[in-house]
């Protein structure tokens, strides 16, 4: 072994004898780049991590400069990492992630909204390990009752007529597969969806997001974006009734007065946790209807409870739709997505063969059973809904202190924090944004960051995060800008 990752070896086990686990920032001896006498005034009032019973396992594997080196020579160049010096994640547990040096951090991202009961969930992980020491493939042209059972729970969580499950491998493939459903049921290709979303990044999904960072110059046929509802940022505030006038207007003046469908986030993640103007959906749904198209909810992220209110985050808006996407927390972390739609759009996926090599695959399914059960037997949704109102509350009150947290948006753990310069003209604070965001990872929170100008922060961590570490992240934020 060469001399170097020796070396490296050695000062990464030197820093864990100091109990980062239960240090909120580095010790002194190893000082934060960030370190200044102004910061140096708070440290009395340095925010500690929740205590957590639980010790990692002591890695031995390659550390973050070498598997980073590796990552920049056989991947590919598009691939992004968070921070400066990239942490090299080597171990989870429920809410909290731990890098090479042992270190806990706060997982307030979860995976990019991802991991729904927790990092390594025990009955998860029991029912993924039961099942592939008995058959890990078959496909569906063979049976198995895992996907039969998984489908028959999925199903039983959807309201009206929403009864037939599909499934797939992502939320890309999700929405992919609705909007083909919706143009071959009405025979249309109009797609009409929000700016500011994001529904994919597959070459037919890259249509329906819309914000520039995530799409390249490439055809995208039959597409229209109309304004979002955004009730900070939006030209009509929170007048629902406005905006869905903008759609009608759009099907007049820019189709041929049929669509496909409409799809819409109930709160849109990636463009920062932008939840729309109540009773939005309502009044566009009646308009898609009468120009013959079909409505989709994207639920990848606000589905499964995390809105605490509902199980669906289109159950906030009053509506049904008739298709809806799920990915994401449907599998805490495996390769899982579904369309779940009625018995009539359905039926026309049957003119040909429509196939999914790995979707339903028997691990796949009887991890997200496990899934839906750990979230109905810990009661997550309500979890969420508590612990949700007391972030959002402690949140709001932070804005009374620091004039740079211009809203603060969401509901249950889906929660935006958008960070401006000047709170009257809502100027994205982007320098500030990025220098805090390391500044939080210092501290041992791990958040993502949304919108057009990456200047909001999303907390919407794994739903077993508590009060505790709902306060950790604020008193986290709070010194952080206090430092600035």
């Amino acid at each position: 072994m060469a001399l170097q990752v020796l070396l490296k070896r050695a000062i990464a086990k030197s820093k864990s004898r100091f109990d980062l686990s239960l240090c909120g920032a580095f010790p002194a001896a190893y000082p934060s780049p960030f370190t200044t006498s102004a910061s140096a005034t708070h440290d009395a009032h340095l925010p500690l991590l929740p205590a957590f019973d639980y010790q990692p396992q002591p890695y031995k594997g390659p550390l973050a400069d070498e598997v980073f080196a590796k990552r920049k020579k056989f991947l590919g160049p598009s691939l992004f990492h968070y921070y400066q010096k990239p942490l090299n994640i080597v171990e989870g547990k429920m809410q909290y992630l731990f890098d090479e040096s042992g270190r806990r951090y706060l997982d307030a991202f979860a995976g990019i909204v991802t991991v729904s009961c927790g990092h390594c969930h025990p009955e998860v992980l029991n029912a993924i390990m039961e099942q592939g020491k008995l058959l890990q493939h078959a496909t569906t042209i063979y049976l198995h009752h895992a996907i039969a059972d998984f489908a028959e729970a999925l199903a039983s969580k959807m309201p009206g007529n929403l009864k037939v499950v599909y499934f797939v491998n992502s939320g890309s493939e999700a929405n992919e597969l609705a909007m083909l459903m919706a143009r071959l049921y009405t025979g249309n290709l109009g797609m009409i969806s929000l700016r500011n979303s994001y529904h994919g990044g597959s070459s037919s999904t890259i249509g329906l997001t819309a914000l520039n960072t995530w799409k390249y110059p490439i055809p995208e046929g039959e597409i229209h974006h109309v304004i979002n509802p955004d009730p900070y940022r939006g030209v009509f505030g929170s007048d629902a009734t406005r905006y869905a006038k903008e759609v009608q207007d759009h099907i007049d003046y820019g189709t041929s007065g049929n669509v496909a469908g409409f799809i819409a986030e109930t709160i849109q993640g990636v463009g920062g946790a932008v939840e729309l103007a109540p009773g939005y959906l309502k009044l566009v749904y009646d308009i898609i209807h009468k120009a013959g198209g079909v409505c989709i909810a994207d639920e990848v992220q606000t589905g499964f409870g995390r809105t605490g209110s509902h199980y669906w985050g289109f159950e906030t808006q009053g509506v049904i739709p008739d298709i809806v996407t799920m990915a994401k927390g449907i599998g805490n972390g495996l390769p899982l997505g579904a369309v779940v739609t009625t018995t009539e759009i359905a039926s026309v996926m049957a003119q040909k063969i429509q196939f999914n090599t790995f979707g339903g695959n028997p691990v796949c399914s009887a991890g997200g059973l496990a899934v839906l059960q750990v979230l109905d037997k810990e009661k997550r949704q309500s979890h969420c809904d508590v612990v949700g109102s007391h972030l959002l509350e402690r949140l709001k009150s932070l804005m009374h202190r620091h004039e740079i947290i211009g809203d603060v948006r969401g509901r249950g753990l889906m929660v935006g924090i958008e960070l401006v310069t000047d709170r009257k003209e809502k100027i994205p604070a982007k320098a500030e944004t990025a220098v805090l965001f390391e500044k939080l990872r210092e501290l041992g929170v791990l958040v993502g960051k949304g919108g057009l100008h990456g200047n909001v922060f999303r907390i919407k961590p794994p739903m077993c995060f508590t009060k505790d570490d709902a306060d950790f992240v604020v008193d986290a934020l709070d010194y952080a800008i206090s430092t600035l």
